[in-house]
């Protein structure tokens, strides 16, 4: 579904990626892990168009995928950061609508008039908004501003906005951040059920129980590189990631 093919970045002189070439399964649980600075995130912003890469190709469906973020995003490869990134003064729900306007189709002029033809569309889009924000599980919060809610609450905002984008493939970077665990394993479940409404998943995430609890695949970068690629359990027990990464005796269950 997705193809990173010999991607290079550097920055100053330095690689921040060497080389580094992967591939996400259509249906699956993707992570990519590594110490900090291992090109995780940069990998993150080539692949979503929010930084060119000096080298390399990433392909989605077979063809290159290219252009600003917002021409990415609308193909259905949307992705949320390592900081939340909700608008603090809007409502949850305001938050959530803005998703659903990448796929809005009214045009300039029938918005400034505000035609019959947008207030249906418009009553589509907040009926969808609180559709996604029940799924994330913050109903109850949908007409509270969103920075005010808690950091946890926040970052699930973050992920209804990257939702109502209708992604494909959803990238998450960091999701659990800041996190309880009470969230954490909340999350865990939302993750798998957004994989079971046919979203593929990629995630960046630093929690190894995570990461082994969800994932059908895990990749590893260090120094730009990947070093290892396989299923949760090879990667537990792979001497090069224990000594690059999961120290000195394997990973958490």
């Amino acid at each position: 579904m997705l193809t990173v093919e010999d991607l290079g970045v550097s920055f100053g002189g330095v690689a921040a990626l060497a080389g580094v070439s992967f591939g996400v399964r259509a249906g699956t649980i993707t992570s990519l892990i590594g110490p900090n600075g291992a090109g995780k995130t940069t990998a993150f912003n080539a692949i979503t168009g929010y930084l060119r890469a000096g080298r390399g190709r990433v392909t989605w469906d077979g063809r290159p995928l290219t252009g600003r973020p917002c021409d990415i995003a609308r193909r259905g490869v949307v992705r949320t950061f390592q900081k939340t990134s909700v608008f603090p003064t809007l409502t949850v729900l305001d938050n959530v609508r803005t998703g659903l306007h990448l796929r809005g189709r009214a045009g300039l002029w029938p918005v400034l008039l505000g035609t019959r033809g947008v207030q249906r569309e418009e009553a589509k889009i907040v009926e969808t908004a609180r559709e996604v924000i029940a799924f994330v599980g913050l109903e109850r919060r949908a007409d509270e501003v969103a920075g005010e809610l808690p950091y946890g609450e926040q970052r699930l905002v973050e992920l209804a906005v990257a939702l109502a984008a209708r992604p494909r493939l959803l990238l998450l970077d960091e999701p659990a951040a800041g996190m309880t665990g009470a969230e954490k394993e909340r999350l865990v479940a939302m993750i798998r059920r957004i994989r079971e409404q046919s979203v593929t998943v990629l995630v960046v995430e630093h929690d190894m129980r995570l990461v082994m609890g969800i994932s059908d695949t895990v990749i590893v970068l260090n120094h730009g590189r990947v070093i290892a690629e396989g299923a949760p359990a090879s990667i537990q027990a792979h001497p090069d990631v224990i000594r690059a990464y999961l120290g000195s005796s394997s990973a958490p269950a």
